[in-house]
């Protein structure tokens, strides 16, 4: 196993340098990689150097150790945290409890006692680890989770989002028995409401009225045919199986009972909403909406009965159209590309005008509602839209020849391509416009302070984490870093053109601590803010 990860934080560099001369980290498990002489140095360098485990003293100057654990929980609320204090104080220790600090040891500290310790963390590490990585406790967390997973995957089954290929192991796995049958129909349930009444026991436990139903459907489905239960956002819903023993009418009927013994057994109004059968699990997603539109009908049809979509609107023979899985592909590739996906995934739509036997009518509607993908994903990220279509005078022109069936794929790559490289731009701008936002806040708010990374991002409506990654990509600095040379830069300003005392200044570029400011400015420039003030002076 690789080393763990440990930095030290004492005020004293000799404690520190001696710490860890004496101390054979290897052996132990673990690897120095950094120090800091005091809480705010340490701050900085904690999320360039992310040790696994800190070690530091309590009694130190600008930001002591327990207010420095106390900001690390923020952040980190599960990193080790060994304290060693020349202070045996039960007030410190009690507030390091609460902090939950793996130890607090004394100075001087005894190397065969922090040899221990170290082997101490070293296993509760190890072993946390091994906790996450245990096979059987994953796999208890899975079974406990496979309820959940099932009814995720079947809501992505009727969503039409689940992977095609992967649906039928996808089912074994979940132990959703469907699979090999003849036929498929899809029903969505629709509760009706249910006024409370004194009679009606159930009625006074609305919460109790869709478990009730769906026990109900399930008590009746069991012995006439396999199925899969769920609830989706329309409803209770069910994916029966039609096999060669039981018949698609027998299960449209046996709805049909159901939607009267809800009513005789629980005093509860049922619609049903059954859709077109499918021969492939991939047409279920179809099936699904198709019943979700039957129930539409339920204000001309009547509610408390089963509504099969073939009774209420016309079969379509070879309806072409473009479902949400093949509009989510589109808008992925041009958000996303690269070029060579969105030309791909272009063509095989297009493609389905050859392998569907459809009127060229449909074939104008298909194409038109691709472009209309386009044009709403154009309006929704507010592209030029002639630019898009390469001119905006023949955009009437371009668009006739777009919905030509031979060339349309081909007529809308180069669109596409086009919104690909425009929504990259703006991601980039975007990008920018935020730092700048957040350069241009720390300007403004340098003396603040209590400015932090997360009262930035309040301001900027972002993530501390993702804000982070990109102040760092984009200015080659972390944002600590960054506000202490602006800090540090308007300091060297007033030590120039003011006669302020160096308190005053320190405060007027958001230092509470005089040596605090002192110890940053020296460390920066090389000289304490007196003697920088008479060199310049002197120059």
């Amino acid at each position: 196993m690789s080393l763990y990860r440990i930095m030290l934080v004492d005020d004293e560099e000799e404690v520190r340098k001696a710490m860890i001369r004496k101390m054979d980290w290897e052996e132990l498990g673990f690897t120095v990689v950094g120090d800091a002489e005091n809480g705010e140095d340490a701050l900085e360098k904690l999320e360039q150097l992310e040790p696994d485990v800190i070690m530091t003293d309590i009694r130190m100057p600008y930001m002591d150790g327990l207010t420095l654990i106390s900001r690390i929980r923020e952040q980190y609320p599960f990193m080790k945290i060994l304290i060693f204090s020349g202070y045996d104080d039960f007030e410190y220790a009690k507030q390091a409890i609460k902090l939950h600090v793996t130890e607090y040891i004394l100075k001087p500290v005894n190397g065969q006692e922090l040899a221990e310790i170290l082997k101490r963390v070293r296993i509760s590490l190890d072993e946390e680890i091994e906790q996450r990585r245990n096979i059987s406790t994953l796999q208890e967390s899975y079974q406990n989770s496979l309820p959940i997973l099932r009814e995720l995957f079947l809501n992505d089954l009727v969503s039409r989002t689940a992977d095609v290929p992967g649906m039928a192991p996808k089912l074994k796995e979940y132990g959703i028995d469907i699979l090999d049958a003849c036929r498929w129909l899809v029903a969505v349930i629709h509760v009706e409401h249910v006024e409370q009444t004194e009679k009606g026991v159930l009625s006074q436990h609305q919460e109790l009225i869709p478990i009730s139903v769906r026990s109900l459907v399930e008590d009746h489905l069991r012995d006439y045919c396999r199925f899969a239960v769920f609830n989706s956002p329309e409803g209770i819903t069910v994916i029966g199986a039609v096999d060669k023993e039981n018949k698609e009418t027998g299960l449209i009927n046996l709805f049909g009972d159901i939607c009267k013994e809800s009513m005789r057994l629980l005093e509860v109004a049922i619609t049903v909403g059954v859709g077109h059968r499918c021969h492939t699990l991939g047409e279920i997603g179809r099936s699904y909406q198709s019943a979700v539109d039957a129930l539409g009908y339920r204000a001309i049809v009547g509610v408390g009965r089963a509504i099969y979509i073939n009774d209420v609107e016309p079969v379509s023979r070879g309806k072409l159209q473009l479902d949400a899985k093949g509009e989510a592909q589109l808008t992925a590739a041009i958000k996303f590309g690269p070029e060579e996906l969105i030309g791909n995934v272009l063509r095989e739509l297009a493609g389905r005008m050859d392998d569907a036997k459809a009127h060229a009518s449909q074939h104008q509607v298909y194409m038109l509602t691709i472009v209309n993908c386009l044009i709403r994903l154009m309006q929704q990220y507010d592209l030029d839209m002639g630019e898009m279509f390469g001119s905006q005078e023949r955009y009437e022109e371009r668009m006739r020849g777009i919905c030509q069936k031979e060339s349309f794929a081909e007529e809308l790559i180069p669109v596409a391509c086009r919104m690909n490289e425009a929504l990259n731009r703006e991601r980039d701008n975007t990008t920018r416009k935020v730092i700048l936002e957040a350069k241009d806040f720390i300007q403004k708010n340098y003396a603040d302070p209590e400015l932090s990374v997360d009262t930035l991002c309040r301001q900027l409506h972002m993530s501390p984490a993702y804000f982070s990654t990109v102040f760092k990509k984009e200015t080659g600095q972390t944002y600590v870093n960054y506000l202490t040379e602006v800090r540090l830069q308007k300091a060297e300003e007033l030590l120039q053109e003011t006669d302020d005392k160096t308190y005053e200044i320190a405060q007027k570029v958001g230092y509470q601590e005089q040596n605090y400011f002192s110890y940053v400015f020296k460390k920066r420039y090389g000289v304490s803010p007196t003697k920088y003030r008479g060199a310049k002076g002197n120059g």
